[in-house]
């Protein structure tokens, strides 16, 4: 099995490390505080024409790889989900930013917490039985929240609002999600390992970098064969999702090549990777991992707070599980008790 990167996915990863390395350095990243969102990176972000350009799921994850590594605040992830859902649609498919609610509305008629929902024009997501659109203009404003994330609650009535298809159409779309949040947060992952490496290299204890005691070797050991797990689970559920043919969920044989189960397994997995990551790189810098002028901070907080936008980890666990051990239900006879 291949387990780098294709030439042309080298070239993409190259093209957008180096975009991001120059246009979201970390005191981007902080100007863009609280709220989480810096436009003048969005408008060249969006002026690099990635959307509408048939790229693949796997494609799109490299790109997102590289903004988990520079933890650029743009909604990335969110605009490439809403893109294709849109491109039927002339006149909304140039909107400016797309995002998805990832619960339908509630009775009310609300989504809650959006990803992204406080500075996107338009909002896709599942009202009742239907899939659909709606422009609004975007609150900018955001909820005070762990990583910083633009997220708010929207209005799935009021404005300008278009029938998608069916509320079943948006299953492959939330799957994207996983796939391409799960991807951004190995590239938390990556970089928050970075950050440790060379702050044990640079921090001396006793006359000699703290990086060559064995505790602190072992604790970061361990981390590199995670990150490159994620990575790995992270491209087979886009490959999987790139076929677009249903798969097998034989647990049995371990034999798994069902894309929503493997994007919920990417989702559920690089977000541990990056929790783990995260904890101990900030753990090796000491009392200056919670500095504020320290970088690990950024990257412990949106490890967090990028995987819990979803919801609660164990109901994506449950539901997972159900899906590999369907429960079988039985129907009482005519006239008679099950």
């Amino acid at each position: 099995m291949e387990l780098a990167f294709s030439s042309d996915q080298s070239a993409l990863f190259d093209a957008f490390e180096q975009f991001f390395s120059r246009e979201s350095m970390p005191a981007v990243v902080r100007r863009a505080e609280p709220l989480g969102h810096d436009d003048a990176l969005w408008r060249k972000l969006d002026g690099m024409e990635v959307w509408g350009s048939g790229a693949s799921i796997g494609d799109l994850a490299v790109i997102a790889e590289t903004a988990g590594r520079w933890i650029a605040p743009v909604p990335f992830v969110e605009h490439a989900v809403a893109s294709p859902l849109l491109a039927a649609h002339a006149g909304w498919a140039e909107t400016s930013l797309a995002t998805v609610s990832l619960h339908p509305a509630d009775a009310e008629g609300r989504w809650s917490l959006v990803p992204a929902g406080a500075v996107a024009e338009v909002v896709i997501g599942v009202d009742g039985d239907e899939l659909v659109a709606v422009r609004q203009t975007p609150p900018g404003t955001a909820p005070r929240n762990h990583a910083c994330a633009p997220i708010a609650h929207r209005d799935a009535h009021d404005g300008e609002r278009i029938v998608l298809g069916a509320a079943d159409d948006f299953v492959r779309s939330l799957a994207e999600w996983k796939v391409l949040t799960a991807a951004a947060l190995v590239g938390i992952s990556t970089m928050a390992l970075e950050l440790a490496v060379q702050y044990v290299q640079e921090r001396h204890q006793f006359g000699v970098p703290i990086g060559s005691f064995q505790a602190v070797q072992h604790g970061l050991a361990d981390l590199p064969g995670s990150i490159d797990g994620a990575r790995l689970l992270v491209h087979e559920a886009a490959a999987a999702l790139d076929r677009g043919s249903a798969g097998r969920c034989d647990t049995v044989r371990n034999d798994i090549d069902d894309p929503f189960a493997l994007a919920s397994m990417s989702f559920l997995f690089a977000a541990d990777v990056a929790a783990h990551a995260t904890d101990r790189s900030l753990h090796f810098h000491g009392g200056y991992g919670f500095a504020e002028e320290y970088d690990i901070q950024l990257y412990y907080r949106r490890a967090r707070g990028w995987a819990l936008i979803l919801g609660e980890p164990a109901a994506e666990m449950l539901a997972l599980a159900d899906r590999f051990w369907p429960v079988a239900t039985t129907t009482a006879p005519a006239g008679g008790a099950a």
